[in-house]
Order: structure tokens, then sequence, then C-alpha cells
């Protein structure tokens, strides 16, 4: 019986949004079977074929919450066996009520403060949440000082 063939890993853009002050998460659907399921996590998804994470990152965020990114900002990367996190940073310029979420039990602007503590409240459900992986390893490069530039992690 043959190997079979090494697949590359899936390939992901994610969001960063910055709004005086405050960082837009979203609070994943409580799907069984997707990444994350029902933890707060930033916006955006897969790539498809033949998209650079830009392009992907803008058209997720068009479809997810309904804005049109312009200046999205390479920040890091994250490799594991099963998948590549390029992650962006933008200012988010619309008040949040602008924003239409299509994707997601729900979203808010969250205070670093309330990220550390490794989950956040949900408006909408009432409840505490945690962050997903994607979120803490964002949270992370914010606390360290990592404000900018492009690195890969492994």
């Amino acid at each position: 019986m043959e190997p079979a063939p090494h697949q590359p890993p899936a390939a992901v853009a994610l969001a960063m949004l910055e709004r005086r002050g405050r960082w837009l998460i979203q609070l994943r659907d409580d799907i069984p079977g997707i990444v994350a399921p029902g933890t707060w996590g930033l916006f955006g998804g897969h790539l498809e074929p033949g998209e650079t994470a830009a392009e992907a990152l803008r058209r997720e965020l068009q479809e997810e919450i309904g804005w049109q990114a312009t200046d999205l900002t390479p920040w890091f990367s994250h490799t594991t066996e099963v998948r590549v996190a390029y992650f962006f940073r933008s200012s988010l310029t619309v008040p949040l009520e602008r924003l239409q979420l299509a994707e997601g039990q729900d979203m808010k602007l969250a205070e670093l403060s309330e990220l550390r503590h490794g989950s956040a409240w949900s408006p909408r459900l009432a409840e505490r949440r945690p962050l997903a992986l994607a979120l803490q390893l964002a949270l992370g490069r914010l606390t360290a000082g990592d404000g900018a530039g492009q690195s890969g992690q492994r």
C-alpha cells in the first residue's frame, strides 16, 4: 500500500480590526465540525484557489460583516501541520452598528483588558465564551508589543 500524498495545509486569512482602542471579534457558531465552535475568534476564512490571503480576507469581510476593507496590513503567519493562518491588521473605519453580521452568533468591539481574561461576554447570548486559538495568538502578539510587521511562526 502506498502512503497517501502529502496534503498542503489549508490556508486562512484573519483580520485583527481595531476601532478606537477596541478590537472586533466574532462569536463562532456552535456547529460541530467547524474550527473552534462556540468561541470568540477573528473574522476571515479560507483562501479559494488562486486567491491571495489579502484577496480572500477582503472577500470574507464583505461576506461576513458587509464591510469593504481597503487597508489590510500583513502582520504575521502561524503554521501547523493542517493549517496556515495569515493574520492582518487594519482599522475598522465604520461604527459597529454599520456592520451586518452574516456569519456567527455575535460580534463586538472588545477591550484588550477583557480579552486578556481568556473569555469575553456575549451581549446576544448573555454569557461568557472562551477565545479561539487564533484570537489567543493575535492577542499574544499585541500584548508582546509586536504591533506591526510580518513574521513566521511554527
